[in-house]
């Protein structure tokens, strides 16, 4: 059983994002990404720490905006119309989930879709369903697809379940499996909890991928001998002896899944580290759009 590693596939990402923005800024331009707080969640805070420490280690300029809790759809909406004005801002993100009374749809619609570097806008929805790579593909799928390609996962010809259906993730990551081209050409089944009997679904994958959102919802039962395991699930659970209180956990129980499949990511080091790093790389790609610039590399 191999053990996809996650850190190791995001080192090699932010690497070539730094040489890129290195020679971006040869030629007198630094990638720019904005990213938009509103509120005091704990968890988005360290997010974005994380996201502000990658831009200043790559030498992308980083704008945050930590706005109150209390902040209204508009004054929210008015800020986003700043950032879409601001010529040194290449991508743009708001960090989810925002407070309840913010309409995170209308959120994410105000964005210029040139600066959608999460790719949720419906325009670079779009342009994922017809496969036109100017657009920009949410970083948690982009990333996956980025692990099955470094280990050398064939997605040609495999049939490839995923169990989940957000926007987020599970949408997307059909849509990419499904293209043309040598990291897609899958035939993609997409489950959900309300599935039919979906241990023989999941059962019937190449490779398996968890994004139901349910701590260790998938078990050994659910995979087939030699089947691949992608886990975007993280969840914490409560656990008296760790120091913390509590300790992560993806969407699959490793331990029965790690006795059948042929490899697998783990929690946390897997899927988590490279959400990150395709932000970064989108952002580096929406300045090249935006600017009309090409890489020499």
């Amino acid at each position: 059983m191999q053990l996809i590693d996650g850190k190791a596939v995001s080192s090699r990402v932010l690497k070539e994002c730094k040489a890129q923005v290195e020679e971006l800024v040869q030629q007198g331009c630094r990638p720019g990404l904005a990213v938009v707080l509103v509120g005091d969640d704990a968890a988005s805070r360290a997010y974005v720490r994380s996201k502000e420490r990658t831009c200043k280690d790559l030498g992308i300029y980083s704008v945050k905006l930590e706005l109150p809790s209390e902040t209204s759809q508009e004054e929210l909406q008015e800020v986003i119309v700043g950032l879409n004005e601001n010529p040194d801002v290449d991508g743009i993100l708001v960090q989810s989930p925002p407070p309840s009374h913010i309409d995170e749809g209308a959120v994410v619609m105000t964005i210029d879709p040139d600066k959608d570097v999460d790719g949720f806008h419906p325009v670079n929805v779009a342009k994922l369903v017809l496969e036109d790579v100017g657009g920009f593909i949410p970083c948690t799928p982009l990333g996956c697809q980025r692990l099955l390609g470094d280990y050398g996962i064939k997605t040609q010809g495999a049939h490839v379940v995923i169990v989940g259906r957000s926007m987020i993730v599970g949408k997307p990551m059909a849509m990419l499996l499904m293209s043309k081209g040598l990291l897609g050409d899958a035939t993609v089944t997409i489950a959900h909890s309300r599935t039919v009997d979906l241990p023989e679904v999941c059962r019937s994958a190449d490779i398996l991928i968890a994004a139901v959102g349910r701590p260790e919802f998938i078990g050994g039962d659910h995979i087939k001998e030699g089947a691949v395991v992608i886990d975007v699930g993280i969840n914490r659970v409560e656990d008296p002896r760790a120091k913390r209180g509590y300790r992560l956990v993806g969407d699959v129980n490793f331990d029965e899944a790690s006795q059948r499949c042929s490899a697998i990511t783990p929690v946390p080091g897997g899927v988590g580290p490279m959400t990150i790093a395709m932000l970064m790389s989108n952002t580096v790609k929406a300045c090249l759009q935006r600017r009309g610039l090409e890489l020499n590399g």
